[in-house]
């Protein structure tokens, strides 16, 4: 098997949820290539274990058979679930440019274009918003403004605290895609003094499509340089790269960590780029398809339903 490799998740036959290496177009069971590691059945589990595991997975050869077509399988979210799920707000210059109007009609003051000393983050709840490629995503019946946010996914591989930039790609176990799902509607409470909704906007039922795998950091050149593009049935909406970060990669696991420990498993969403649909007055709809791709990470695809539970 070739050095590179995909994580993901998957159903196996019996309807139990299991690690999965992909290599080329065929799905391999992780426990069945590493013998000996308690947690193999998981991604989270392997991540937990990411220094002994990564090495065997990437000498780890496919010989023995058992690998079936990725067509054959049915994937789930990469990592189920995430102790955290961290975003990075307002974190790409072209889209800090065309928010700024909107920010200042929601605040009551434009924002500074220039960079700030730290990143931004809110959180999103994951078990319950955390859903895996072609999974429908509910919509919120209580929104009506249900925006997209094509971002790139960073994976901790290892607990860490007081991170220098310096050192900080060597706790990170790989990429993912993600769609931040955000309801723009209720982005600001009336009647709070706290004027931003963090919660209200972006925690709800599907509001974190995340997969299709885990791309280890091993098989990403440059996490600084990758294109980032988004569709909405067929048309292509947001298109950028993540050197277009405000803050780069570094610089957010160094600040997100000087607060508290980072763990094996834990996502940073590290912002979205321009194109999101509420400057135009676009907002997503019962079956519309959204479609992203990022370099190397492969393609997250989700159709929009309606949440009638």
């Amino acid at each position: 098997m070739p050095d590179e490799y995909r994580l993901l998740s998957y159903r196996d036959k019996s309807g139990s949820v299991q690690a999965g290496m992909l290599s080329g177009d065929l799905v391999y069971p992780v426990a069945a290539l590493l013998a000996g590691i308690p947690e193999a059945s998981s991604v989270i589990g392997l991540l937990k274990s990411w220094d002994k595991v990564q090495p065997r997975l990437q000498a780890a050869t496919a010989s023995t058979g058992g690998g079936q077509p990725l067509n054959d399988v049915q994937l789930r979210a990469p990592i189920l679930y995430p102790g955290a799920l961290y975003c990075a707000g307002a974190n790409y210059w072209d889209h800090l440019e065309e928010m700024a109007e909107i920010a200042k009609k929601v605040t009551g003051k434009a924002p500074s274009l220039q960079k700030a000393a730290d990143p931004y983050f809110f959180m999103k709840n994951t078990a319950g918003a955390i859903i895996g490629p072609d999974a429908p995503a509910r919509l919120p019946s209580f929104s009506k403004q249900v925006d997209w946010e094509a971002e790139l996914g960073v994976v901790i591989g290892r607990q860490c605290r007081h991170v220098r930039e310096a050192d900080a790609f060597g706790v990170v176990a790989g990429y993912l895609i993600v769609n931040d799902l955000s309801a723009r509607d209720l982005m600001k409470r009336e009647g709070s003094p706290f004027g931003m909704d963090w919660v209200g906007q972006k925690c709800f039922e599907d509001a974190a499509p995340m997969g299709p795998w885990l791309t280890p950091a091993s098989c990403v050149k440059d996490a600084n340089n990758l294109s980032i593009k988004l569709w909405v049935n067929g048309v292509l909406k947001q298109n950028s790269n993540t050197s277009k970060l405000v803050h780069g990669i570094a610089e957010q696991i160094a600040y997100l960590s000087k607060h508290f420990t980072l763990f094996p498993g834990d996502v940073i969403a590290t912002g979205t780029p321009a194109g999101v649909g509420m400057p135009r007055g676009e907002f997503l709809k019962v079956g519309d398809e959204v479609k992203i791709e990022i370099e190397g990470c492969g393609t997250l695809s989700n159709r929009m339903a309606a949440d009638i539970g």
